[in-house]
């Protein structure tokens, strides 16, 4: 029988290129979705796709629900990666919009994970994969929300990593960096439905800096690597005998990490400060 994968936040960027990359590596993938048309979609491409939408609870139920039913009750690995942005400085950002992603990006999350652990118990075996960021290792300027609900997935994943040591459950992170997708854009209508910067103390950094970067597009990043960069890493997490604990992905990860270990705080806050 061929391993089975549920991958999540799969309507673009890595979640598809993943779906696609682990299926032509002979996976069975469950292809979800937070709206209904994009399951359509990826159900047009022969894909099994159920709608979970992270934010409803009932919809991870009732997603998992209908993955378990189609593989008789096993799933060999889950995927964790759909996520949106709420671009921001922290002063200005509501505790309402904190909430709402957290919901999105943290709490979904778990939700899922504590409904699969139980399936992969049972089975003997299983795996957990988490994608994070970069910005789980460092905290950018304008990213607050999402910084913070990054460092929330490391934090509960190496706990739950190591609480299931004497398992064959293996829980991996995966650290993209800059990597092609539509995140951008996807975060403009939760930074104008929570954002007042008009009102800011930041207005001139605002008008300077962060809204040319939301609402301009100026290419790719420098280090900016294909989605396919992330498939790959996902893939050895899934396959390796012993995956690792964190696959880096990008150039600025690397560096990220390797910083993290040897600057000081005042000094790495010296250098993100720059970005602003």
């Amino acid at each position: 029988m061929k391993k089975t994968i549920l991958i999540t936040g799969c309507s673009s960027g890595i979640g598809l290129d993943a779906a696609r990359g682990m299926r032509d590596r002979g996976w069975r993938v469950f292809a979800a979705c937070r709206q209904q048309r994009d399951c359509d979609r990826m159900r047009a491409e022969g894909f099994d796709s159920p709608r979970i939408d992270y934010t409803d609870p009932d919809t991870i139920a009732t997603g998992l629900a209908e993955v378990l039913k189609a593989t008789d009750g096993t799933l060999d690995a889950l995927f964790n990666n759909g996520a949106h942005g709420l671009p921001g400085a922290v002063e200005d950002l509501p505790t309402d919009g904190l909430r709402a992603i957290f919901e999105a990006n943290f709490f979904g999350w778990h939700e899922l994970t504590r409904l699969v652990l139980p399936v992969m118990r049972r089975q003997g075996h299983g795996r957990i994969v988490q994608n994070s960021s970069v910005l789980g290792l460092v905290a950018f300027p304008w990213r607050g929300a999402y910084v913070a609900t990054k460092y929330a997935v490391e934090g509960l994943t190496d706990t739950l990593r190591v609480e299931l040591t004497d398992t064959d459950i293996h829980v991996v992170l995966i650290e993209p960096g800059p990597v092609t997708s539509k995140i951008r854009e996807k975060s403009i209508p939760h930074f104008e439905r929570f954002i007042d910067w008009k009102n800011s103390p930041l207005k001139d950094l605002y008008e300077k800096s962060l809204l040319k970067r939301l609402y301009e597009s100026s290419g790719k990043d420098k280090f900016e690597l294909p989605a396919s960069a992330v498939t790959a890493k996902l893939a050895l997490a899934c396959e390796s005998r012993r995956p690792r604990p964190r696959y880096y992905v990008t150039t600025p990860t690397y560096i990220s990490g390797f910083l993290r270990r040897v600057l000081s705080t005042r000094a790495s806050d010296r250098i993100l400060a720059r970005l602003r």
